[in-house]
């Protein structure tokens, strides 16, 4: 397939995603007309058209139970494929401003707009239904198609127990993950893929870790109320990720009503929200565990080269005669 036609494939996809951003969920059935041969099995068509098309633009699945989610907060059946990011795409990554915590966030989620897809059984999804907590680990594996030579991986120095100086590399083997405490697994909701926390005095909580969809909404409400000058509810900001879950019709209008509604809380409320929040933590913990020999060492995951190295490989002794 030559590249014209890659592009028209991805473009295609692309459409479709945000054709669909803004609906909810519609399942599309198609029903063959009966004739004298028998009906026609109209899935078929279209599971070998998906498939062709994946097998050509060079997707590759990642199972949603080897995320740092365990894929516990997808609709079942949802399927994640990754692709390697392309010259235009880790051009666009190099112009990162890592003194910008925004154009950082801007940039990562540009690499997973271009280099995934996401869909379930009744229709195609977009990268902002990925959790939050799980765009590390996927950019990481994005990382590992596009330069899979041993020299380009990612290494952090480290002094290990015998006080020798050692480069470590950041692989996925070695992740430790945050996870839900086993108390609340009695709240968890199969249907709705949510946590349905039962309360004394409050009812029932709907609580689960946020989308990129949600917290995208939130970062430009945090940029807007920079630019004009505007004091912020930090609270509110650290709470609504965790209760309002679908970022389609997410909008300022919705975190003002958040606020209201929770400046009428009481502080045992708050208390037990936020608490609950905390607890909801499902991403990569800030250290690897690295096993050195015999032992077994915490290594913090940092980048040498800054994030930019992610996608800019520093090492370039692996081209040079």
């Amino acid at each position: 397939m030559s590249n014209e036609e890659d592009l028209n494939l991805e473009d295609q996809y692309k459409n479709i995603v945000q054709l669909d951003e803004n609906e909810s969920v519609v399942e599309v059935e198609v029903e063959a007309e009966e004739v004298n041969l028998g009906k026609v099995d109209m899935n078929r068509f279209a599971t070998q058209k998906a498939g062709d098309a994946d097998f050509h633009l060079g997707y590759h699945s990642i199972p949603t139970i080897s995320l740092p989610s365990g894929g516990m907060f997808y609709p079942e059946g949802t399927e994640i494929s990754i692709r390697s990011a392309k010259v235009a795409e880790v051009r666009h990554f190099s112009t990162i401003d890592e003194t910008n915590v925004l154009d950082i966030d801007e940039k990562l989620n540009s690499i997973l707009e271009s280099c995934t897809r996401i869909q379930h059984t009744s229709k195609r999804l977009s990268y902002k239904d990925i959790l939050e907590e799980d765009r590390f680990f996927i950019i990481l594996s994005i990382r590992d198609l596009t330069f899979p030579e041993p020299e380009a991986s990612l290494k952090v120095p480290h002094i290990n127990k015998k006080g020798d100086k050692v480069e470590v590399e950041i692989k996925k083997d070695w992740f430790q993950y945050f996870k839900i405490p086993s108390e609340l697994d009695k709240y968890y909701d199969i249907t709705g893929r949510t946590f349905l926390i039962e309360t004394k005095s409050f009812g029932i909580l709907e609580l689960k870790p946020p989308c990129i969809g949600v917290m995208q909404k939130v970062t430009a409400y945090i940029r807007q109320k920079q630019e004009s000058g505007d004091k912020m509810d930090q609270a509110v900001l650290q709470l609504i990720p965790y209760m309002i879950h679908d970022w389609r019709g997410f909008n300022n209008k919705t975190i003002f009503d958040f606020e209201i509604s929770m400046n009428g809380w009481s502080s045992k409320k708050y208390n037990l929200v936020y608490t609950l929040a905390e607890k909801m933590k499902v991403g990569i913990q800030p250290n690897m565990l690295v096993t050195m020999g015999d032992d077994e060492e915490e290594v913090p995951i940092n980048f040498r080269d800054g994030i930019k190295s992610l996608f800019i490989v520093q090492d370039i002794a692996g081209e040079l005669l």
